[in-house]
C-alpha cells in the first residue's frame, strides 16, 4: 500500500460550532482511524485547541480521545508533527513530553516525497495585521507568559476562552477568497517565492480550503481548511496534492 502524507488544522477543540467540541472529537478520532492504515506521517498545522494554557502541573482538561489516537499512532511508529496557532500558541512541552511529538512555533521547510513543502500555521505572515502581530509578540513573552502562569487555572482558562472567541470575530477568517492580491497569505506565498524553490505553501488559519497556483506556475499556495464545518484535510501522495473533506456534504460546494 503507498503511504501518504496528512495535513489538517484548526480543529478548534473546546467550542462548540455545527456540531459540539466533544463531538468534533469523535469525529476527528473516526478520521484518524480511517487513514491510519497508510499514513506515512501527519502534520497537524495550528488551532487543534481552542483555547490553551500549559501550566506547570496542569492542562486544560478534556481531549482524552485525541490524545489516546495521538498516543496510539506514535506508539505505531507514526511520526506526528504539531504547530502552534493563535489559539494555542501557550502549548509547550506536554505533546513532547508525552508523545515525542513535535512542537512548532515558527514555520519550517521539508522535503516530502521529492517535493519542497513551506509548512506553519500561517498567523502573522504576510502584510498587514498589525495588531496581531504586537498581541503575538506579547504573548510570546516568557515575562507574560509567567505572569500568567501564576493565575488560578480556573480563571486563566477562562479568559483564554473569552480571548479566543474575540480573535474569530476580529480576524474575520471565514470571509470569501475572493481576491488573491488582498489575502495576506498569498502575498507572502508570492512574495517568499521568488527567493526560495518551495513548491508548497501549507497553511491553516484562513478556514477555507484552498488549492491556489501562485504566479510563477510552480508553487501552490494550499489552505487546509478546518473542522468546525468543513471537516477539509490535505493529502501528498507523492504525486499529487488534494483536499478532501471527511463526513462532510461540503465538497459538492467547494468542488473538490
Amino acid at each position: 500500500m503507498s503511504k501518504k502524507i496528512y495535513f489538517a488544522s484548526d480543529f478548534h477543540l473546546g467550542v462548540d460550532a455545527l456540531i459540539s467540541s466533544s463531538e468534533r472529537e469523535k469525529k476527528i478520532v473516526r478520521w484518524m482511524d480511517s487513514i491510519s492504515d497508510d499514513m506515512e506521517a501527519l502534520y497537524l498545522v495550528g488551532d487543534v485547541f481552542d483555547h490553551w494554557f500549559e501550566y506547570k502541573k496542569t492542562i486544560p482538561k478534556g481531549f482524552s480521545r485525541l490524545f489516546g489516537k495521538l498516543a496510539e499512532l506514535r506508539d505505531a511508529g507514526i511520526p506526528i508533527h504539531f504547530f502552534k496557532g493563535n489559539h494555542d500558541m501557550w502549548m509547550f512541552r506536554y505533546l513532547y513530553d508525552e508523545f515525542g511529538i513535535p512542537i512548532y512555533s515558527q514555520p519550517i521547510t521539508e522535503n516530502l516525497k521529492g517535493k519542497t513543502f513551506f509548512i506553519g500555521h500561517g498567523d502573522g505572515l504576510g502584510p498587514g495585521d498589525h495588531g496581531y502581530k504586537f498581541i503575538k509578540n506579547v504573548f510570546n513573552n516568557k515575562w507574560c507568559q509567567a505572569a500568567f502562569g501564576m493565575i488560578h487555572p480556573d480563571i486563566g482558562l477562562a479568559m483564554m476562552k473569552y480571548f479566543s472567541v474575540k480573535s474569530r470575530q476580529y480576524t474575520g477568517d471565514e470571509d470569501p477568497f475572493n481576491d488573491p492580491s488582498r489575502e495576506w497569505l498569498v502575498q507572502f506565498a508570492e512574495n517568499h517565492s521568488q527567493s526560495f524553490d518551495i513548491d508548497y505553501y501549507i497553511f491553516g488559519h484562513r478556514h477555507l480550503p484552498v488549492n491556489y497556483a501562485l504566479k510563477n506556475k510552480k508553487s501552490h499556495y494550499i489552505n487546509l481548511g478546518e473542522w468546525m464545518y468543513a471537516c477539509s484535510y490535505g493529502v501528498w501522495d507523492g504525486q499529487t496534492f488534494s483536499l478532501n473533506f471527511f463526513d462532510s456534504e461540503l465538497d459538492k460546494i467547494y468542488g473538490m
